[in-house]
This record gives C-alpha cells, structure tokens and sequence, in this order.
C-alpha cells in the first residue's frame, strides 16, 4: 500500500501500520505531543481519497470529523491513499533554530573572578628515543619523562594505550600530552594549539543549545540550536520515559539527541575553518531524564516511586563513549543532578545566577515542563519540582504550540465588544497559541469579564465569540475556512492546574524554611520561555508571587550558560558540584500540604486576594 502526499511525494505503508508510524519511518513528524497514544489530538492530517480503519477520533471536533480530518496515530489504511498534513501538524526537527546570546557570557565569567582552568591540560615531554641499550617500553618511558617534570600517578587508558606508539613516532619523541584531573592521560599531540576548543551543551526537553568557546581565551566563537529530535516521541518527560522502556526506544532516544548535537556542530566548525578533531572538551547541562538518556541509562525509575534515578553525580566519560564525533579522547563532563526531577540545568542555573554567593535571599524559577524551583542564598538551598507540564509549549492545550511561526504570541480583548486582537509571530496567519499567547488570554477574559475567577465562562454576554462545543463552552481568537482556533474551559483549566503547581511549589518551599514572599529579596526568572513572559500579566493569573517588578531578573538560557563556566574554569565545576550537594530537595508529589496550596491556587488570581494586593487592587478600579 502507499500514501500519496498532496505535495507529491509517494510513500509506503505497512498492513497494520498506522500512518504517524510510517510518516516516522520516512522522517516525517508530525506533532504528537502523547507520543501517538490518541490523546493529544495533534496529529491532525486531511484524509483526500482512500479507505482506513480509524480506532479513535480523539479530541477531533465534528465538523473536522466531516471535513476528512483524522488522527494520524490513530488512522489504519487497508488501501492506497491521498493525504494532506497542514503546516500546524507538521514537526520539523533538525532545522537550525536562530537564537540570540542572552548574555555575554565571557563577562559574566570575568565577573566571577576566577582564572580560566580548563578540563584538559598540556604538559610538553621530550622523551629519549628508544635504542638497543635503552630499550624499555613506550609507557614506561613516557611516565618516566611525565614524573621527572613533577607530574607523578598519571593514569593511562586502554584507548589511550592503542594509539601510543604510533603517536610517539609521528611526534619524533616530543610531544605534548594532554590530561585531566585524576591525572589521566588522553591524547598525545605534536603541536600545542593556542586556540583550543570546547563546548558548552545544554541538552534541553524542547530544544537543545550548543556553545562553541576558544577555551584557552573564554571567548565564544559561535553558537547553534535545534529543537531536540525526541520531541517526534512525545513533549514531555514522563512521555519520554515510557518510550525508553519500549523495545528500542531507549537507544532511538539516545540516538536522536547525539545526532542533534553532531549535526549542530559541523556547520559551526565549517564556519570558522576548526577541525572538529581540536574540540578536546564537552560540558553537558540537562534535566536529570535528559543525561540519564544521552548517556544511555535506563530512565525508568525516575518516574517510580521513590524516585531514584541510576546516578546523580556523573563520571568523566569520553567523548567516544557518549558517540560523539570529536576527538573520541576528549572528557564530557556532565552537570550533577540533584534528584529525579532537579537536574544538572537547575545546577548550572543557580551557579550562573550568582544566587548561591549572595547573603540575599533569591527565588530561581525556570518555568518549562517541570517548573523547577530554588530559594536560597549562600548559607543553605531548598528546590522542588512544581511538575508543571508542558502546556505553556502546547500540550494538553487543543490549539496549542510552541513559539514558532503562526503562533499567536499577545492577546487583546474589547472590554465593550469582547472582539480579541491578535499578535502573531512572524505577522502570518494563526495557526494556534503559544504560551505568552495563553497567559495574555487568560488575564484578558479574567480582566474583561469573559471568564471567573474559576476559569469558567461567564453566561448570558452579549458575543458569539463564547460558544458551545462537543468539550463544552469555548471562546473564539480566529476563524478562517479550514479551521478556528479556540480556548477551550478544558484548556483554560489546564493552564490554571500549570500556574497553580508553580505558585504553590514557590509556597510551600518558603514555608518549608519559614519565610514568606516579604523576605525574597531578587526573583531570578531562567529559561526560553521565560524572554516571552509578561511579569505583570503572570502575576494578574496567579502564577508568579505579587513582588515589585524591579525584584525579577530574566537570566535566558542559564542551564547552558552554566555548562560555559564549568567548560572554563575548575573552580565552576567544584561550585557545581557543592551546589547539587547544599541542594535540599522538597518532593512535593508526596505532600499534602502542596495539594492544599495547589487547590489554593487553581483559581484567578488565588483564594487568597490577600496575596495579590495590586491585583485586587487593579479588578476593583475596573469595577
């Protein structure tokens, strides 16, 4: 059997295939957010001409249903057929995403007054040749040249070995030895290089982010971006997870993230004329699933109580072990984790914040999938999980998306008509809302009277832009012959369940140690996400405390930022690895106290108006 794409492409298909599976096998993404389980409903393509068998129709509206709209992991053909997959279904992965540096990190190096010590280091060893009489073996002449310049218990490798004595003939017995703490020997070369090169990785859920540095100096040279391939398997974690138990998703997964980052690298080194051989160092930054999965760990009872993942503290591994395709000898030092859920990013964030050497008390938040929080000064550290979700990046959101082209990114609502304005990224026609554009909504129908302080719809306005659907009331952003993009009373108590997790994490830690919003003295706000987020509007729907503006920070990507310093500099690394120790992690999925902040915090902007004096402040000069 075969598919025919209405761009003309023709592909086969297996009986008993579904069709998101045979699109996969030809690369070919689609957004499957439930990792093609039927739930999400974004899988959306047009069925044109042929039979299948559909096992489900999901969250598909009925004039979809009627206009030959089905789920493609739901979808069977038992004969030839012609399908249609609208750019909103479509999920490029490997494209080159254009980002900017969110701050010059060599200055921020330079602030932390330390002194550039890289993973690598040289000594240079001239070595007598040997002879007839002097005929000892090529290890033990090298280790005798190392210990008579003072470096003595040098350990050498089996890969190390296999190369030596080659290596000591091309170099005519004078040779530069590369090596790391332990000390172990790595790599021999000929020359010393002035310019020597490293890279800084942080290996997000959605993206990944790759630094190249000249380690000998600090400077960046260049930087590259790609949404992580293993979101064709699912957005989330726990998604993630699931499929690395199944057969052989745990290699497909680790796979996917090497690639990513050895595609990101070829054009950077092509760039700037470096042979991708002179890359001697990695640091590696990510949740604590995500270097479970690049080192390929089994991450399965991460997700099991009690929540233990196989390691917190990673080895020095190789770069040949981790298959990436630089100097196979080259050290990957990876960000320690703190626990199944606080990760080497949460670590790398907080040394790039500063937050762990200042007597002021600061709240980190990096608000992605798991909503990661931190309080804490230089004396002690408390983080939690909040456990988020990724619905700010689409999930679980029927139009929702991620910040792409399309994506409605501001919301204005008529307060007189309830006639909505929209900001779209790219100035293209909508396609669906991203997560700025949700929280604009949401603060807009709650301030405008659309919808009460439980997220319900108020009855009885005088708009049609509130309707009635198969999944219960809805309010309409957009509408064009082929599809409307709505919020749903689902969507919207989706995204409240996702800002009340977040508020009651923040919550529960000050209560933890005693101490209450008063005593935050800086708000350090981490990840992508959060360059798009309106302070003033979080705070409107309850998901950022009522503070003073002047009190948040945007710090940008601080997990890769983090992964920088530790690239850089020996003292970095040892901050890290205090850090992940100070860390006290808080679970809050076995706490009842978190479900009654949590119910606390489900509604517009809380139960609590005293919590948010200028909020309550704001609805009542609307009055």
């Amino acid at each position: 059997m075969h598919i025919k794409l209405t761009t003309g492409k023709t592909l086969d298909i297996s009986e008993g295939e579904s069709l998101l599976q045979a699109l996969k096998r030809h690369d070919l993404y689609l957004v499957a957010s439930c990792g093609g389980k039927g739930i999400c409903g974004k899988c959306r393509i047009r069925l044109i001409e042929g039979k299948s068998r559909i096992e489900s129709t999901g969250k598909l509206e009925p004039r979809e249903i009627d206009s030959g709209i089905v789920l493609a992991c739901q979808t069977f053909p038992s004969e030839d057929i012609i399908i249609d997959i609208p750019k909103e279904s479509r999920l490029v992965v490997g494209d080159i995403i254009e980002i900017s540096r969110s701050r010059d990190l060599f200055e921020l190096f330079k602030s932390l007054d330390t002194k550039i010590s890289p993973l690598v280091r040289w000594i240079s060893v001239d070595i007598p040749p040997p002879t007839i009489q002097n005929n000892i073996g090529d290890l033990e002449r090298l280790k005798k040249a190392i210990e008579e310049k003072g470096l003595k218990g040098m350990r050498f490798s089996h890969g190390f070995l296999s190369s030596l004595a080659k290596s000591l003939r091309d170099a005519d017995w004078k040779v530069n030895l590369a090596y790391t703490y332990g000390p172990e020997a790595i790599f021999i070369s000929r020359h010393e290089s002035k310019d020597r090169y490293g890279i800084a990785v942080d290996i997000g859920t959605t993206t990944i982010v790759v630094y190249l540095a000249n380690i000998a100096d600090g400077r960046v040279i260049d930087v590259g971006s790609t949404y992580n391939s293993q979101i064709r398997h699912g957005d989330d974690v726990i998604t993630r997870i699931i499929y690395a138990t199944e057969g052989e998703g745990l290699n497909e997964l680790r796979e996917a993230v090497v690639s990513d980052i050895n595609n990101l690298l070829i054009p950077i080194v092509e760039k700037h004329d470096i042979k991708i051989g002179d890359i001697e160092s990695v640091v590696i930054s990510g949740n604590t699933t995500m270097s479970h999965i690049f080192w390929g760990f089994n991450p399965a009872y991460i997700r099991e109580e009690p929540y233990i993942p196989t390691l917190n503290i990673f080895p020095l591994w190789r770069a040949g072990t981790a298959k990436l395709n630089i100097n196979a000898q080259s050290p990957v030092y990876t960000v320690p984790c703190v626990a199944s859920y606080i990760g080497g990013d949460i670590v790398a964030g907080v040394l790039a914040s500063k937050m762990h050497k200042n007597s002021e008390i600061a709240l980190f938040m990096d608000i992605g999938t798991n909503g990661e929080i931190v309080i804490g000064n230089n004396e002690w550290l408390v983080t939690a999980a909040c456990s988020a979700g990724p619905c700010f990046e689409g999930s679980g959101i029927r139009h929702g998306m991620r910040a792409t082209e399309g994506a409605v990114e501001s919301i204005k609502i008529n307060p007189q008509t309830f006639e909505p304005t929209l900001g779209v990224i790219g100035n293209d026609k909508p396609i669906g809302i991203c997560g700025s554009g949700m929280i604009d909504a949401i603060t807009e129908m709650f301030l405008t009277g659309v919808i009460d302080q439980k997220g319900r719809f108020i009855k009885g306005l005088n708009t049609d832009r509130i309707r009635e659907s198969f999944e219960g009331p809805e309010f309409l952003f957009y509408s064009d012959d082929r599809t409307d993009i709505v919020l749903t009373e689902v969507d919207i108590e989706n995204i409240l369940r996702a800002k009340a997790a977040i508020y009651a994490g923040i919550s529960l830690l000050l209560k933890k140690v005693s101490f209450t919003l008063d005593d935050i003295d800086r708000v350090y706000i981490a990840g992508g996400f959060g360059n798009y987020l309106n302070v003033d509007k979080a705070i409107i729907i309850g998901m950022l405390p009522d503070l003073p503006k002047e009190k948040f920070r945007f710090l940008g990507n601080t997990s890769v930022a983090g992964a920088y310093l530790c690239l850089l500099s020996d003292n970095m690394r040892k901050e890290a690895e205090e850090i992940a120790h100070k860390m006290t992690n808080i679970e809050l999925s076995v706490s009842r106290r978190f479900m009654d902040e949590y119910m606390s915090a489900l509604f517009l902007p809380h139960t609590d108006m005293r919590l948010f004096p200028t909020v309550e402040k704001l609805l009542k000069n609307r009055k």
